[in-house]
């Protein structure tokens, strides 16, 4: 027999009552009676109560030993009393009648406690990770990461994928975020890049002559921490499939992710085959490409309301007379809510860096009209005609907000979600899952005012190449598409762009000339020009999809050694820094210029 343990902690029942047993694990919880001192014993699988009476030789011992030390208790299940028992654990029918007990690590006082789940600083939750995982919710989490990660490759296996490993020393990229370098001993003065996902390389698979490719692939990018993304480093599950369209990939990533939320969620899917948005309607609808699909409050344009005469709101119309956009958010049937609850979203709208919300409500007397602080400004004609385009009616409210296209954008999008959630509206049982399509090839970078890649640089564009209109660039569309549920965004994916002369022009609309390309790119272009089969793919994120399943709003609680917002790890203290014997190996002298 093991001589730390017969039995884990969630195995003993009533039909154990009787048996001699040992078990080991962590003293979670302490309760003295007096003369008897009960004790929670904590291991990976569960808890089993143990009790001791005051004339054991092990009382004193027990009854001095802190919380979190770890030992082995030998003793006999008994039921316990009639009302004492604790319905919600598996051994909560019995305890053991300790008879030994034998100290195996001693812990010291706890810098924050390990029983309950009352929050703690994220420092000292960093700082102390082993203990933060030791919490139910976070081993919970954890565990719970593990299984989806191995009900994804059994389902990747199903579909007819093989997992592959792509190499983690690579070459810098000029797109996406800042590159991890690694320098090189062996050619100094040179460097490697943690790669920001395997994106050439699940290409090159492809074109190696592989049919389906999956790999749960690590990711690092040199990025700001955000509730869904972690700074360093991320794992995702990265998919690439030979001889399909966009159609294909989608049918792939549909059967997994409804078979996986169905699996480890009792939430419902609003919809098993995912609505397709294109993204300027998402921008239009939404005021972003990662709606929340829940929540069925939706944006219109009213830009030219505010060129009629009739129209007398002078600031929106100078707004949109200067080029601006005007768009309103439509809430139904709130005439009863008192002044405070618009003016608390207006208030919140000016908190968020805008100008505030407009608003009114429709009413109608002997005549439609507007109440509301605004209400004013709008003829009966007027607010027939927001009505028709909104499809509002008598008794539902509007909220408006006017200025530069991504100025609405961003202020309605963030008022939808937070109108949304003051109503009451977000089902918070159900998934809501949709694909963004349509992308736009090109956007116009707002500083430089020139024409960059506005996704994926490798992606093809839609239609035949010979009829691409490469003079009007803005105008061009790509097979790039992503994954969005419940208002996150689990991936971005493409059709990839298999044809160097395509690429080579479709780099130089971006500024690259074909020297730099070559440069760059040049092991994917030489792949390239030896044929090369249409191909896509996708990259869900792996700790994303956990903290949708986990009912978590940060990504940290579903990471099992994260680092904290500014990339540090408090527990390993990393980075650290470095001896001068390694550096001067390496050829590198820091240069650090003080403030």
């Amino acid at each position: 027999m093991n001589k730390y343990r017969s039995h884990n902690c969630s195995e003993l029942t009533e039909k154990d009552s009787g048996k001699t047993v040992s078990i080991s694990g962590w003293l979670h919880r302490k309760r003295d009676h007096g003369n008897l001192l009960f004790i929670d014993l904590r291991d990976h699988f569960g808890l089993t109560q143990c009790v001791i009476e005051n004339n054991s030789k092990f009382f004193s011992e027990l009854e001095k030993l802190r919380p979190e030390s770890v030992l082995t208790v030998t003793g006999k299940v008994i039921k316990r009393e009639k009302g004492t028992e604790n319905l919600e654990l598996s051994t909560g029918k019995i305890e053991i009648n300790i008879q030994s007990i034998k100290i195996l690590s001693e812990s010291k006082d706890l810098p924050m406690p390990v029983f309950g789940e009352q929050d703690y600083p994220e420092d000292i939750r960093l700082k102390y990770r082993f203990l933060d995982l030791r919490r139910e919710e976070m081993h919970k989490n954890i565990i719970l990461r593990s299984k989806v990660i191995s009900f994804i490759r059994t389902e990747m296996l199903k579909l007819g994928f093989l997992e592959y490993q792509t190499p983690i020393l690579t070459s810098s990229s000029p797109e996406g975020a800042r590159d991890f370098l690694v320098p090189s001993r062996l050619n100094p003065g040179k460097f490697y890049a943690l790669p920001q996902a395997p994106q050439q390389f699940k290409q090159l698979i492809m074109i190696s002559g592989f049919d389906k490719y999956f790999q749960i692939a690590p990711c690092f990018r040199d990025e700001d921490a955000r509730a869904d993304r972690s700074p360093g480093e991320f794992y995702q599950l990265d998919i690439e499939m030979s001889f399909v369209e966009q159609e294909d990939v989608f049918k792939v990533v549909e059967t997994l992710m409804i078979n996986l939320f169905k699996n480890f969620s009792s939430k419902k899917i609003m919809n098993d085959k995912f609505p397709k948005i294109p993204y300027q309607e998402a921008m239009t609808r939404y005021g972003t490409d990662k709606p929340d699909l829940r929540n069925p409050l939706l944006i219109n344009d009213i830009t030219n309301i505010f060129t009629r005469d009739d129209v007398k709101f002078d600031i929106f119309k100078k707004l949109v007379k200067s080029g601006g956009k005007a768009r309103c958010i439509v809430t139904k049937n709130t005439k009863d809510k008192p002044r405070s609850f618009f003016d608390n979203i207006d208030n919140w709208a000016k908190e968020q860096g805008a100008s505030g919300l407009a608003y009114f409500t429709i009413e109608k007397n002997e005549k439609i009209s507007g109440k509301g602080p605004v209400g004013k400004f709008f003829s009966e004609d007027s607010l027939k005609e927001i009505m028709k385009i909104c499809k509002a009616e008598i008794g539902d409210s509007i909220f408006l907000a006017c200025g530069k296209i991504k100025e609405v954008e961003k202020i309605l999008s963030i008022s939808r979600d937070k109108i949304a959630k003051d109503l009451d509206l977000i089902d918070e049982k159900q998934f809501a899952f949709c694909w963004i399509v349509d992308y736009p090839m090109y956007e116009l970078d707002d500083q430089t005012k020139k024409i960059k890649f506005s996704h994926n640089p490798f992606s093809m564009p839609q239609g035949e190449a010979h009829k691409l209109n490469f003079n009007n660039p803005l105008e061009i569309k790509a097979f790039q598409y992503d994954i969005v549920c419940n208002g996150v965004e689990l991936s971005s994916g493409a059709i990839r762009n298999h044809i160097p002369e395509l690429m080579y022009k479709l780099f130089s609309i971006a500024g690259y000339d074909k020297k730099k390309v070559e440069e760059k790119f040049s092991g994917m272009l030489n792949a390239l020009s030896y044929g090369a089969p249409p191909h896509g793919g996708i990259a869900p994120g792996v700790d994303r999809i956990v903290m949708l399943l986990a009912n978590e709003k940060n990504i940290r609680e579903v990471t099992l050694f994260p680092m904290n917002q500014n990339a540090q790890d408090l527990m390993m203290k990393a980075p650290s820094e470095v001896d001068a014997k390694q550096l001067k190996e390496l050829g590198i002298k820091i240069d650090i210029k003080k403030n």
